[in-house]
């Protein structure tokens, strides 16, 4: 499916706070041309194909990102330990050879099952770092109703990133700024909750700076990714308008 952003102006404005808001981070940086990056989690990975989004835009950039993913809708990281629905995320983490395992929670555990997402992450990033492995956290956003509880998502998100040496990527303060910058900004999908296509670009060009070290000085207007089976599709297209 294909997603198009409008609002050049505000993209770039996006683009100009994201250098300044990871500037700190950028010690994460990994120093290889490819790196590869497994995402464990749930809905939050797969809407408009972030995954393939990442990859696309880090094609104009000295280091590529190849991602693989372990999803379930409204997956924890419980379950992603225990192998729940289906899941074989510990598995794939044994096997893959990643250089990066970024981990995200169901995006109301850190509200209400705080003590699980510190013990679940705790034995996801023993884990990810005995397979030679860096575990990021996938500090996710406040509702769109809800935007006052984002302190405390990045507090637990911040608290388990200290405790085991994981790189948190501040996905939801880059939101809230966002926010700030532009009130109206378009990140949410209709639900609230989800996000939409701006809102995937702002997740992926978070992690790609977090990863990295750095963003594209330049951006196609339209995003094609070709499949396994050699055919194209297009993700995504930037409007100019």
């Amino acid at each position: 499916m294909m997603h198009r952003i409008n609002n050049g102006g505000f993209r770039k404005c996006l683009l100009g706070f994201l250098l300044i808001l990871c500037s700190n981070y950028s010690s994460a940086a990994v120093p290889k041309d490819t790196v590869r990056v497994l995402f464990v989690g749930n809905s939050y990975v797969y809407y408009n194909n972030l995954i393939q989004m990442i990859g696309l835009i880090t094609d104009s950039i000295d280091t590529k990102i190849i991602c693989k993913k372990s999803v379930f809708g409204g997956s924890t990281l419980g379950d992603h330990w225990n192998g729940r629905k289906g899941l074989k995320s510990r598995q794939i983490i044994a096997n893959g050879k990643f250089d990066i395992v970024v981990i995200q929670d169901n995006s109301m555990w850190p509200i209400d099952h705080k003590d699980s997402v510190l013990y679940f992450g705790e034995l996801f990033c023993k884990e990810i770092k005995q397979k030679g492995a860096r575990p990021f956290l996938y500090n996710t956003w406040a509702r769109q109703k809800t935007p006052e509880t984002q302190n405390a998502i990045n507090l637990v998100y911040q608290e388990l990133g200290k405790a085991q040496g994981a790189t948190v990527v501040p996905v939801g303060s880059c939101w809230s700024k966002a926010l700030e910058i532009k009130k109206d900004a378009d990140l949410f999908n209709i639900d609230g909750s989800h996000p939409s296509a701006m809102g995937s670009f702002l997740i992926a060009l978070s992690f790609i700076k977090q990863i990295t070290g750095k963003l594209p000085e330049n951006y196609p207007t339209v995003y094609n990714y070709v499949d396994k089976d050699g055919e194209s599709f297009r993700i995504m297209q930037l409007s100019v308008a």
